[in-house]
């Protein structure tokens, strides 16, 4: 067997694994690009070394730009759009304030968590509704 196929068949099985190891779509077009390479090495001889690499690295171009404009970009639909939002998930509750809002700024508990939340002055203890969020700070009215 030529070394031309052999290189371009582990280079292939190299990015397979690669991409097996560390998901994220992209040692995987380059592992396609690899294979094609491949095959037209085993089939057709006398393919200069440059020429492969030229076409190697042409053929990785193209398969990356297919998968970003036809399949990365769709827009997958979560039936939890607000999971890792914990301070956005917080939104239209009713809490209490634990120190009272002073200067616009005071802070309440919520669940196992303190959170600064900021509105018009209230002495604590005092019902509050969560509005907005800011950052980490929740922005409150009065309930």
């Amino acid at each position: 067997m030529r070394w031309e196929v052999v290189i371009w068949a582990s280079l292939s099985v190299a990015l397979f694994a690669a991409e097996a190891l560390a998901p994220g779509a992209f040692m995987l077009w380059m592992g396609v690009a690899a294979t094609v390479v491949f095959l037209l090495v085993w089939a057709v001889e006398g393919m200069t070394v440059l020429a492969q690499v030229i076409l190697f690295v042409v053929l990785s171009f193209v398969s990356i730009q297919i998968y970003r404009t036809w399949f990365r970009k769709r827009d997958r639909q979560s039936d939890q759009p607000l999971l890792n939002r914990r301070a956005e998930q917080l939104i239209g509750r009713v809490v209490t304030l634990e120190q009272g809002i002073a200067n616009g700024v005071g802070r309440a508990k919520i669940d196992d968590a303190f959170w600064v939340v900021a509105g018009v002055d209230l002495p604590a203890g005092s019902a509050v509704r969560v509005v907005a969020v800011d950052g980490m700070t929740l922005k409150v009215q009065p309930a």
